[in-house]
């Protein structure tokens, strides 16, 4: 096994001491030019590589950002996750990227991760609808950010989209459509986006003068492709089977329609469908998805702004004060919501 360079190594092939090599990496402006030169030659010739764990242990806290998702797997949290990470590169800081699989349990694990690792600050989609996760968490000292959340009982800094504004904006145009009899295919009812989406579509029933047993809800354990084929299934089997299908979030929809294909009921003449996030596969399926577009990017570097000002308001003399932000949906009609009534 090949031995790891350290710093007295550095320090001796650069013929300067251990202080000089640690003012090179650390203030580099405060070593002359010639032995600046002469101690970075070492360290690239010698692959010499810091320890961050040590430097960490030393300042007692890492150069690190965590995020904790609900699904990796969908591309809505990529995209958050672009944002976050590119709020977090501008000020010098990493991203650590974790994905609870909607799993209290797991949720609970990399909880207790990030606190042994030291992180500046904790991005985090909670799917533990107690809250015990967080209260947990939150005695260790250490700041975070709710995204696409906002969870019953916190305090914190959040950042989130109005799911009930947007649930009603796709019930609402099946309604304009003249769908009078629709599903709502809903994922695990304990998250709130598929309580409050609910709430949304029920609300833009209301609005046209329709009652609550106008939406039909499907709910299923998860929010991907395969629960969404499920769920596809279901519908088929309904003896009355309603005209359009609202899904919690675009990854249902596509496994909705990939039922429908399959069945030969054919999408938008047959069933409408709309979804939700407005993912890039959205556009890009065999019928191009309507769907309700969440600013994603935008959510993930709103998140990571404002925890980088709680994390440097630990150093202001004026306390942190906590934001909420919410931001609006938009509807994005495309061809699987245009069928003529």
């Amino acid at each position: 096994m090949a031995q790891s360079v350290g710093i007295k190594d550095v320090a001796r092939a650069a013929g300067v001491s251990v202080g000089t090599v640690s003012n090179v990496i650390n203030r580099p402006d405060s070593v002359a030019s010639e032995t600046r030169a002469r101690v970075l030659s070492a360290i690239d010739r010698l692959g010499y590589v810091r320890s961050e764990s040590a430097r960490q242990l030393r300042a007692g806290r890492s150069r690190i950002m965590g995020l904790l998702v609900l699904d990796m797997g969908n591309p809505f949290f990529v995209d958050v996750a672009r944002g976050a990470e590119r709020a977090a590169r501008d000020t010098g800081l990493g991203v650590m990227v974790c994905n609870s699989a909607q799993s209290s349990s797991e949720e609970a694990d990399y909880l207790s991760l990030f606190a042994e690792q030291r992180v500046r600050g904790v991005l985090l989609t909670p799917t533990d609808a107690s809250g015990r996760n967080i209260e947990a968490f939150r005695r260790n000292g250490i700041p975070f950010v709710l995204v696409d959340r906002v969870a019953e009982g916190t305090t914190e800094c959040s950042v989130s989209v109005d799911d009930v504004a947007g649930g009603a904006l796709a019930v609402r145009h099946l309604v304009d459509a003249g769908h009078r009899s629709i599903a709502y295919v809903s994922g695990p009812p304990g998250l709130n986006q598929v309580r409050d989406r609910r709430t949304g579509a029920l609300n833009a029933l209301a609005e046209a003068g329709l009652g609550p047993d106008c939406l039909r809800e499907l709910p299923t354990e998860r929010l991907d492709v395969a629960a969404g084929r499920d769920a596809g299934a279901r519908l088929l089997g309904l003896a009355e089977r309603p005209t359009a299908v609202f899904c919690a979030n675009d990854l249902l929809a596509l496994g909705v329609l990939q039922a429908m294909y399959a069945a030969g009921v054919g999408v938008p003449d047959d069933l409408a469908i709309v979804g939700y996030d407005d993912i890039e596969f959205a556009a890009a399926a065999a019928v191009p998805l309507t769907s309700v577009r969440q600013p994603a990017v935008t959510m993930g570097a709103l998140a990571a702004e404002l925890l980088l000002e709680e994390i440097e308001a630990e150093t202001a003399p004026a306390p942190h004060e906590h934001r909420r932000v919410v931001l609006q949906p938009e509807l994005v009609v495309r061809r699987s919501s245009l069928s003529a009534r």
